[in-house]
């Protein structure tokens, strides 16, 4: 805020209930930008977009935060709390870069990770190949024991077979163990005891046990499961440390959160024990925030779509909840979850938000495979060298500087002028790479990357809706990232989507979500079954146990819990999690919950089988704090602003369009017709001819696509 209260480039104001004592801040890492959000006691908010700082992400987090707390005459110390979204985890599998793993597990089970699922994501595919197991064989050791599925012990454990286990992976040098042995949900005391061998033997290697990770059936989702924990547990502790210590030299002293995939936060040294938890970190936080907006401004059914400098994500909200599913592949070329489409991916069962990303960002490159198609992406220009037209040594062509040829992108620069703009350079990447190859000029070619561009993360949005058994037209497109606003009207005209919805502060919407997010956990574990046959003591048994389990852990007795139970047909080789209300005892509690699920599969898969009798799986619980979390709780744009002069804009078959430029400020009520470029500090918002666009009450700019009502 400036010191009469007016706001300064790049703020938004925020109107908020329960007004912190004192500062909070939210911090998001994208592939190309980092994203800070300091939000002041009285409501206000300063934001700082910079370039990600590759070399040492931390680095750019409290060089932005330290600049924000000095423009507010802050102390570093007056930060209270500082919630952090972050892809360290992700990149660590997608790049291989984890920590040198061993797996001990039980004698004849060593290629569980090898042997998967035994499925393709595409069926006719002869060349195929599955991606290669995180543990290579020779690292994968065997210790003598068996318990059997009902939990009754077949082989006593042999702890000579362990310690010669451990003999092998210590001469290896490993980093990380996991330690899944078969049967290990139904009976932990096995694991237990290697754990307890592996602490006193290597006290200093990261150790993750599959019956804490996931106590769930299934041998190879658990087990890759627990892998991935162990793969990525020293990065992520390292890197947790690393700004830890780099917030504390910079004289703050706040509550370090990070954002789980489920879309909660948790401590940061909870996060190191659990780093499986964070995987989609970054994405979660723009679905939180959209939900939060979606439900004050009306918008109850919506499509959440963050398009960043990198990649591109979708997913669902239907009446107000949030879609989260436990079935997800990490390390495919789309990340999805799928429960008919596997094998791109290293299986992650744990609760994540259910969202799907494709490689396709501001900063993906356009290229031209061998067969003369446009492709954009998965490769990205990063952060460095960037777009060409960045000037900061990139050459080939990115959809940033297709969208810069075509009139969307401000020619002069990005972030209010911080981030200069050279549009030659753009031209110039596309006349020398793209253009002539398609025997195309230069803006058709632009045109070319933009409409692939789209197409592509159209495949995120239907991941998300139409191969979930839900119509894309009966859901608004909330849009946001950096690049969301541009892309949104094409993207919806295709789908036939009448309303388009850009919230305030669109290029640093996930850091908003991140001060937005509850402190919570998810418990499962499996209570396998038919669902009439077990006992209702038994059942609501499992789930006291995970609710006295959760406030052991999370420390607090004031917890609010939310109950749902894993279900499927007799005979089905996969579930759905439906969420429960009251207790199993209540006579009318085992009807409710079959209507429920009916309902629930009809729905998905188009169809159902009442009669059929129905299996419990797994009983799950999400335990939040009860402790109230203060949260921007309505968001207002910025009124001031005015007339900045027109810009051609390209609309492929329409041809060049004079457009007028004007800020969020500029538009009220009253609808105003496209074409119009809204341009602010973090984004821009294209509005094609004959749509219609107004600002609401929350300050969300409102597009209504034509043929809208059609």
């Amino acid at each position: 805020m400036t010191e009469h209260g007016q706001n300064a480039p790049g703020e938004t104001p925020i109107s908020t209930q329960n007004i912190p004592s004192n500062f909070r801040a939210g911090a998001d890492i994208g592939g190309t930008f980092t994203d800070v959000i300091l939000l002041a006691p009285d409501g206000s908010y300063r934001s700082r977009k910079v370039l990600s700082t590759t070399d040492d992400y931390s680095r750019g987090i409290v060089d932005a935060l330290t600049e924000l707390t000095s423009q507010a005459s802050a102390a570093p110390d007056a930060v209270d709390q500082i919630v952090h979204g972050t892809t360290v985890a992700t990149n660590a599998i997608l790049e291989n870069r984890g920590a040198r793993t061993a797996l001990i597990t039980t004698q004849g089970f060593r290629d569980v990770l090898e042997l998967r699922r035994l499925r393709t994501p595409q069926l006719y595919d002869r060349f195929y190949e599955p991606p290669k197991p995180i543990v290579e064989r020779r690292l994968r050791v065997e210790v003598t024991e068996r318990v059997d599925a009902d939990g009754s012990v077949l082989i006593e454990l042999d702890e000579a077979s362990v310690y010669a286990a451990l003999d092998r992976i210590e001469a290896e040098e490993v980093e990380a163990i996991a330690v899944s042995l078969i049967h290990a949900w139904r009976n932990p005391e096995h694991e237990r005891i290697v754990g307890g061998i592996v602490r006193q033997r290597l006290p200093d290697t990261f150790l993750s046990l599959s019956s804490d990770v996931l106590p769930e059936i299934r041998e190879y989702e658990r087990t890759s499961t627990t892998v991935l924990n162990a793969f990525i547990g020293p990065v992520v502790k390292q890197y947790i440390s690393s700004l830890d210590r780099r917030l504390k030299g910079a004289g703050s002293a706040g509550e370090l959160l990070i954002m789980q995939s489920n879309g909660g936060v948790m401590a940061a040294d909870a996060a190191a024990l659990a780093p499986a938890n964070i995987v989609e970190s970054g994405p979660a936080a723009g679905v939180i925030a959209a939900r939060e907006l979606g439900l004050r401004a009306g918008f109850a059914d919506l499509i959440s779509f963050d398009m960043g400098g990198t990649t591109a994500k979708a997913s669902l909200i239907e009446k107000g909840v949030v879609a989260r599913t436990t079935e997800y592949e990490v390390g495919a070329g789309i990340s999805l979850s799928a429960r008919l489409v596997k094998g791109g991916g290293h299986a992650l069962k744990l609760p994540v938000i259910d969202i799907a990303e494709v490689g396709a960002g501001g900063g993906s490159i356009v290229w031209i495979d061998k067969g003369g198609a446009m492709k954009v992406g998965p490769r990205s220009a990063g952060a460095f060298p960037g777009p060409a037209c960045h000037n900061a040594g990139g050459e080939e062509p990115t959809v940033t500087d297709a969208n810069v040829l075509l009139g969307y992108v401000n020619p002069l620069g990005l972030a209010g002028g911080e981030i200069p703009v050279y549009p030659d350079l753009a031209e110039k990447a596309f006349a020398q790479s793209i253009a002539p190859r398609l025997g195309l000029p230069v803006l058709d070619a632009a045109w070319g990357a933009h409409t692939v561009a789209n197409a592509t993360m159209i495949r995120a949005i239907k991941a998300v809706t139409t191969y979930r058994g839900r119509d894309p037209r009966d859901f608004a497109l909330m849009a946001f990232g950096g690049n969301g606003p541009i892309h949104a009207s094409g993207m919806a005209a295709s789908l036939g989507i009448g309303t388009v919805i850009v919230p305030p502060a669109p290029g640093l919407f996930s850091a908003i979500g991140l001060l937005e997010a509850q402190q919570e956990r998810h418990y499962t574990q499996t209570l396998f079954g038919s669902l009439s046959g077990l006992p209702s003591e038994t059942i609501e048994s499992a789930f006291r146990l995970l609710e006295d389990r959760a406030r052991s852990e999370i420390g607090e007795a004031d917890l609010t819990i939310k109950r749902s139970v894993d279900l499927r047909y007799a005979g089905q080789g996969f579930e759905l999690t439906i969420d429960v209300a009251g207790s199993p005892e209540s006579p009318t509690w085992i009807a409710s919950v079959t209507d429920a699920f009916t309902a629930e599969h009809e729905r998905t898969y188009g169809h159902s089988a009442a009669d059929e009798p129905l299996e419990l799986v797994n009983v799950r619980i999400i335990a939040a704090s009860g402790k109230a979390h203060v949260r921007p709780a309505t968001l207002i744009a910025e009124r001031s602003g005015s007339n900045a002069g027109d810009r051609t804009i390209y609309f492929g078959s329409t041809g060049q369009v004079q457009a007028p430029i004007i800020g969020r400020g500029d538009l009220d009520a009253a609808p105003q017709h496209g074409p119009l470029i809204v341009e602010e500090y973090d984004s821009t918002t294209i509005v094609p001819p004959g749509s219609t666009v107004h600002l609401d009450d929350f300050g969300n700019i409102v597009m209504t696509m034509p043929n809208a009502n059609a």
